[in-house]
């Protein structure tokens, strides 16, 4: 089980660092409230995150 938590860690971390690294620090704010959102089982905040992400996503689109 420890290793299990390791692994997820390390996937956590690593994914963060990723968000970090293209999208900036409004990046990791997004996943941040998305994350707490869904943890908190807030829609309101879940739904801000989701949409700051999506707006990150789809701005060289734009």
């Amino acid at each position: 089980m420890p290793a299990l938590a390791l692994i997820s860690a390390v996937f956590v971390v690593g994914f963060e660092q990723l968000v970090q690294w293209k999208y900036g620090a409004t990046g990791i704010v997004g996943l941040l409230l998305l994350t707490i959102g869904l943890k908190a089982k807030s829609p309101a905040v879940s739904s801000a995150g989701a949409v700051l992400l999506a707006v990150l996503l789809a701005g060289p689109a734009l």
